[in-house]
């Protein structure tokens, strides 16, 4: 019987718990026959086959089941698992720990986040180093305490956790100006939803790169329950100047961005830092944080800063061929990711324009990683341009 199909519910008894714990070990080593690069399906099976593990009730062996379902159904996957609410990696630390410190590079198993935005008087302006003005981005992934993450809401949290937010947009709009844009079809008995788009509006955004695409056609967030009850309780607020926008609903509950265009670095930087400063202090919004692992994700890859500070810039040479496949291999030693002009997944420009950020986002602080992105626009220039 696969995996899949099998009959969870809390409350099954030992006989039945037992009989799924041994299918899902199962599952996980015919994974790692055909990826043993797979981190779920590798600490999944160790954690099940550890005591605390073995200890686990009904109830919680469903909820982890739900955190590691990505992984075994997507055996490409490389990081495979996502948290169910802010409590799971303490929870399931057995496992969740050994993941987190396997991707983010802690041989030392010791390390703990801290949190940073002080430059310290640091001058990141690009036209030092040869450019002109570059698309710039810098974003964090937050969520609230309070709410379960995006991977075990319902449609009723979704759209609670919107109407949530509303009064919060509304206190951000005193001071940015802007507006709710929402693809939530309804309130249900709370009636109409006035900040409804429509689908050329909401194609308009997506192609502006304001808005994310249906999240409903990824494999990945589909099998972690992210994408469940698509567009209920998805949309974005921006500002009247267009360079502060604040995703809800996507694959944490916010993602709250500043983008421009410009040559220093810290004029996304520090504005971001402002205003998530405005939307902490507005009453009823807390950010879930983890004593260990910082700002709390879904995603493990996104634990401790949330942070992706990321410019596209032009390599032709190193594109040449039409493709990042040079990029990545230059970028890689440096600590930097390569994406399409689009993002994840999508493909360079034209003119070589690709999109650059670093890698790092747990045990590195916000100042270091806008620092590093500078340093990373300097040596990648030079290996450009030699």
């Amino acid at each position: 019987m696969a995996i899949t199909n099998l009959n969870l519910s809390a409350d099954m008894d030992n006989e039945a718990k037992d009989k799924f714990v041994q299918e899902l070990v199962a599952e996980c080593s015919e994974v790692l026959k055909s990826n043993p690069h797979n981190r779920c399906a590798k600490y999944c099976k160790e954690y099940l086959e550890s005591d605390d593990g073995k200890g686990l009730d009904a109830k919680d062996l469903m909820t982890f089941y739900k955190c590691v379902k990505t992984g075994i159904d997507n055996a490409d996957s490389s990081l495979g698992c996502y948290a169910m609410t802010p409590l799971d990696y303490t929870k399931f630390g057995g496992f969740f720990d050994k993941v987190i410190r396997d991707y983010h590079g802690d041989e030392s198993g010791e390390k703990k986040h801290i949190t940073d935005w002080n430059v310290d008087g640091a001058d990141y302006d690009v036209k030092k180093l040869g450019q002109d003005e570059l698309s710039m981005r810098v974003r964090v992934g937050r969520n609230l305490l309070g709410f379960n993450l995006p991977g075990e809401m319902g449609k009723d949290e979704r759209i609670k956790f919107e109407q949530k937010m509303l009064p919060a947009f509304d206190q951000l709009k005193e001071k940015y100006g802007g507006q709710v844009h929402s693809l939530t079809p309804d309130f249900g008995d709370l009636g109409a939803n006035p900040n409804l788009l429509s689908k050329e509006e909401y194609q308009n955004l997506v192609d502006a790169h304001v808005m994310f695409k249906d999240m409903d056609a990824d494999p990945y967030l589909k099998s972690a329950g992210i994408s469940s009850d698509w567009p209920y309780g998805r949309g974005c607020w921006q500002s009247d100047d267009k360079m502060r926008i604040i995703w809800f609903g996507e694959e944490d509950q916010l993602r709250i961005m500043c983008m421009k265009k410009g040559s220093d670095l810290l004029d996304v930087f520090s504005n971001l830092n402002e205003m998530l400063k405005t939307v902490e202090s507005i009453d009823g919004i807390e950010f879930a944080k983890d004593e260990s692992y910082g700002y709390v994700t879904s995603c493990p890859s996104n634990l401790g800063t949330g942070m992706r500070a990321s410019v596209h810039v032009k390599i032709p040479n190193l594109t040449k061929d039409g493709t990042d496949a040079k990029a990545k291999d230059v970028c890689r030693p440096l600590g930097l990711s390569v994406r399409g002009t689009g993002g994840e997944h999508t493909p360079i420009g034209a003119d070589g324009t690709v999109d650059i950020s670093p890698s790092a986002r747990l045990f590195i602080k916000e100042k270091e990683i806008i620092g590093k992105l500078y340093e990373g626009i300097e040596k990648l220039m030079a290996i450009e341009n030699a």
